[in-house]
């Protein structure tokens, strides 16, 4: 994908239903790294602006941190269950990977906005984390366990909350409008089945 400069089909934009509270592991990140968690003033109008070279970044920031970051579980890297942290070793697990994402790519003007770390259920019926691109093209699913970016719709999973796009300390829950948790659904068979 990063080669091409073809930006990728236009899909929906997930809805949202009511705030909820952060995640322990945002909140816990947050006061590890304050800077990261500040709201930022918006310098779009409107969803963030997609272009070839704007996702030319993003395809190769995914495939990047994905090739270089070494998958590990909280509990093997730092004896908890649960710990939002940048993988500044090398090693972490799934919102480390997203974290790490969402640096870079804010670093490198790709607006907080448009970069929501994002809690969904997986197909084995876990809890992951992964970023989440908000676009004038649709929402796009950047994750650790598959180097193509996917529309939501695509993802094959469960969506249960992520930031809000006006403040990355407000999250919110996902619906399809009726008040249930949005389910993904998936034209090709998952990668980690």
């Amino acid at each position: 994908q990063a080669g091409d400069l073809k930006l990728p089909p236009i899909t929906t934009a997930a809805l949202t239903l009511g705030p909820l509270p952060a995640p322990w592991g945002w909140r816990d990140f947050c006061r590890k790294n304050p800077t990261d968690c500040v709201k930022q003033p918006s310098t779009e109008a409107g969803p963030f602006t997609l272009t070839p070279e704007k996702w030319k970044l993003i395809v190769s920031t995914n495939e990047n941190v994905n090739k270089n970051i070494e998958p590990m579980s909280d509990m093997d890297h730092w004896n908890k269950p649960e710990s939002w942290d940048y993988p500044s070793d090398g090693k972490g697990d799934c919102e480390d990977y997203a974290l790490l994402k969402r640096g870079l790519l804010i670093r490198a003007g790709i607006p907080a906005s448009a970069l929501l770390m994002t809690v969904v259920i997986n197909r084995k019926g876990e809890g992951h984390a992964i970023l989440t691109l908000a676009s004038d093209h649709g929402d796009y699913v950047l994750d650790n366990q598959i180097n193509e970016i996917l529309s939501w719709e695509n993802s094959g999973y469960r969506f249960v909350q992520r930031q809000s796009q006006t403040d990355p300390n407000e999250w919110t829950r996902l619906s399809n409008g009726i008040g249930e948790v949005l389910v993904a659904s998936r034209e090709k068979k998952s990668p980690f089945e």
